[in-house]
């Protein structure tokens, strides 16, 4: 078959296999497949103008050329790219809310428009050319799987999970390279870390591979409304890199918010692979070992329980009402010294029914982290509570009035890997000593022990 086409305004057809030349020659010139086209390994493609496609794609061509035109993809269905060699496009425009399955390889030497819909990939990559770009990237568009990029200047990989775009870049490359990228969800081994690294994000992780080339600077970003961030010291945030099954530390200065976002550039990088988000010291949630409130005659009476002060300007009190908006009730100076502080603060305001605390933890550098939630009621007159903390070898639990019972418990690190679980009798007005395992080392743990009626959820540190 001997398609050429030159000149025509439009021409609109099903079906397509192209086994000769198909040429669209200018840029105002129009080829629309409305179902399945397939280009052959004897086929000729040069698209100067306008290619539509709203179904699948079969490409055999050895060596396409990518020509000087644009090729829509703007299906109703799931649209797949099939095949043994690379379709090359040199604008490409992406517009299909049911989304577009890369079964085969997939290149852009212009830009691409994320119109409608995700890219997905297996092991097949949606490639950008030296001089590609691409715009409209978001949650509901962008790459989930592989994007290649080749060249030397800077880019940033339009990756995430298929429900949040997440980002990342490189930058002053040292020489003409090829990177692959792919975003990747929980974060293997996040314990396994040389110092000084001491924290690793368990949540997610960016998978980039250096074909070939030299040295890049990563940048990578984290944003609580996507993937939760653990409260890292913004201060010792590090981009720390996998490396002979350990995370190691690669450097970097982080700037934003670790309770909504931020960033972080790497020193420059000359060995890749798993790319996250560490820190240089404990998160700053964990300054907080403990919170409790009971109800006394006529006021309401809170104590918590620090470690790590550095740099509080102060703490408030804050109680709800409702257990969703809360105000501030009193404040309390930190000691800021080495070592655990307990503090206590009396709210004598009445109580109509149930009302909650908590504490905000102000930092000079206007960070700001909280205290769990704890709840109080006129006629509480029984509790759960951890006696110990810091632990060593045991934790003695503590339970009084109708909290006696039987509990589930877990211990799990700051990162979230659980470390011990089983079930413990609480006894009223009696303490319960739980061993801890030899898996257990020093650092800071989440004990949280639960049953159909009462939840408590402490960070504990063992010594």
């Amino acid at each position: 078959m001997l398609l050429y086409i030159a000149a025509i305004a439009q021409i609109d057809l099903s079906n397509v296999t192209n086994t000769g030349i198909l040429y669209i020659t200018n840029s105002t010139d129009t080829f629309s497949i409305k179902g399945t086209f397939t280009n052959t390994h004897t086929a000729s493609l040069k698209n100067n103008g306008n290619l539509f496609v709203s179904r699948t794609i079969t490409s055999l061509q050895p060596s396409m050329q990518a020509g000087t035109g644009t090729l829509f993809l703007n299906g109703s269905i799931l649209q797949t790219i099939e095949g043994t060699t690379t379709f090359a496009t040199h604008h490409l425009i992406t517009d299909n809310t049911e989304g577009i399955q890369l079964n085969s390889n997939l290149s852009v030497d212009g830009i691409h428009t994320f119109s409608n819909g995700l890219i997905s990939t297996n092991d097949q990559f949606l490639i950008y050319e030296s001089d590609a770009s691409y715009v409209g990237a978001n949650d509901n568009r962008h790459v989930n799987g592989w994007v290649k990029k080749l060249g030397k200047s800077d880019f940033v990989f339009p990756v995430g999970n298929g429900t949040h775009i997440r980002t990342v870049s490189l930058s002053s490359l040292s020489a003409y390279s090829e990177f692959n990228c792919h975003y990747r969800e929980v974060t293997p081994n996040p314990l396994n870390i040389v110092v000084p690294v001491v924290l690793v994000d368990a949540n997610e992780y960016w998978d980039i591979q250096k074909v070939s080339g030299d040295t890049a600077t990563v940048t990578l970003n984290w944003n609580n409304s996507s993937v939760i961030f653990p409260w890292f010291p913004l201060h010792q945030i590090r981009v720390v890199n996998y490396a002979s099954n350990l995370w190691n530390n690669r450097g970097g200065s982080a700037t934003g918010d670790i309770y909504t976002s931020g960033s972080i550039s790497s020193a420059p990088v000359t060995s890749f692979g798993y790319f996250t988000l560490g820190s240089l010291d404990w998160m700053v949630a964990q300054q907080f070992l403990s919170f409790t409130a009971r109800r006394e005659s006529g006021y309401s009476f809170l104590e918590w329980t620090t470690a790590q002060e550095t740099g509080v300007q102060n703490y408030e009190i804050q109680r709800s009402d409702d257990g969703r908006s809360f105000y501030g009730i009193g404040n309390q100076l930190p000691y800021n010294t080495v070592g655990t502080h307990k503090y206590a603060f009396k709210d004598y305001k009445p109580i109509q029914g149930t009302a909650w605390y908590r504490i905000r933890s102000i930092s000079r550098n206007g960070q700001n982290s909280y205290s769990v939630i704890v709840a109080v009621t006129e006629t509480m007159a029984s509790s759960l509570y951890v006696v110990n903390n810091p632990v060593y070898q045991n934790i003695f639990l503590a339970a009084t009035g109708n909290y006696a019972g039987e509990y589930e418990y877990v211990l799990l690190t700051s990162a979230g890997q659980l470390i011990q679980k089983g079930v413990l009798t609480a006894n009223a007005g009696g303490i319960t000593t739980l061993p801890l395992s030899k898996m257990v080392t020093p650092g800071v743990y989440i004990f949280d022990v639960r049953n159909s009626k009462h939840h408590l959820s402490q960070r504990i540190i063992v010594r």
